[in-house]
């Protein structure tokens, strides 16, 4: 895990030499920074990105067929792993800070999974998305993709790229609203990062309950609970501090000093 400064964290995934294919050490590893981010209140955006000229080959393939041939593993073990690595897209749901994946090169597998779960997806115009498990005698529902991919691109689109295991090429992806923009290889990082620096602008906690009510209300079983959700949300966020700062800034023609009060 990096820091550009105390409110932007990048997690870097750092295995360029294998397109930075997860192993097992690496799930953990990745649990407990997604862990400790979410609970540092200073910490306000992360950008999730790769080393190397790729973002993440999915699961290490090679790691996993020399289990199979040596040591493969029990029922009770596989299904501990898979829990393990569809943990992560709940961590970056789930935590307050707003998460956006900076997608450089080659996306695949539980890669495209993470990129999926994220907040905000920025990609290079190298980068490629692809889910070959039903390729490899697996299902293309895997940690998150069959429930974020419909939502994200619409059901008839995404169960084409699923159940196809065919590639999306950088252009597609923005065609089809996958990510939101494409950038030069060398100029993603920045792009991130000034997309990092626009939310925080804006108030703590009008920020990370935004991003609350975005993905409760995909979700709404009604329109009716939809708006009752956001009436709490309005009202909750007009009894802050921060509140008031902005109402006052903006009388005042001047930039607000939010203290995430």
């Amino acid at each position: 895990m990096e820091e550009l400064d105390e409110a932007i964290a990048v997690i870097r995934l750092n295995r360029p030499a294998r397109l930075n294919a997860l192993t097992r050490e690496m799930v953990v590893e990745l649990n407990e920074a997604l862990a400790v981010i979410a609970v540092n209140r200073t910490v306000r955006a992360v950008i999730l990105t790769g080393s190397g000229r790729g973002f993440c080959a999915g699961q290490d393939v090679a790691a996993a067929d020399a289990r199979n041939r040596t040591a493969p593993s029990g029922l009770v073990e596989r299904y501990y792993w898979q829990e393990q690595f569809a943990g992560l897209v709940d961590r970056i749901r789930a935590m307050p800070q707003v998460v956006i994946a900076a997608v450089n090169g080659p996306c695949a597998g539980v890669g495209m999974a993470l990129a999926l779960a994220a907040d905000i997806r920025l990609a290079s115009r190298s980068a490629r998305f692809l889910n070959a498990a039903v390729r490899l005698g697996l299902t293309a529902g895997e940690s998150g993709m069959s429930y974020f991919l419909p939502r994200l691109i619409g059901a008839s689109r995404a169960f084409e790229i699923l159940i196809t295991g065919r590639t999306v090429e950088a252009e597609e992806a923005e065609r089809i609203g996958l990510v939101i923009r494409l950038t030069d290889d060398e100029a993603l990082m920045d792009e991130a990062e000034a997309l990092a620096r626009q939310i925080l602008v804006n108030s703590p906690f009008a920020t990370e309950h935004t991003k609350r009510l975005v993905w409760q209300n995909v979700d709404a079983p009604s329109f009716t609970a939809a708006i009752e959700l956001e009436n709490r949300a309005q009202i909750l966020a007009s009894m802050t501090e921060d509140y008031k700062e902005a109402t006052a800034a903006f009388i005042d023609r001047r930039p607000p000093r939010f203290q995430g009060k």
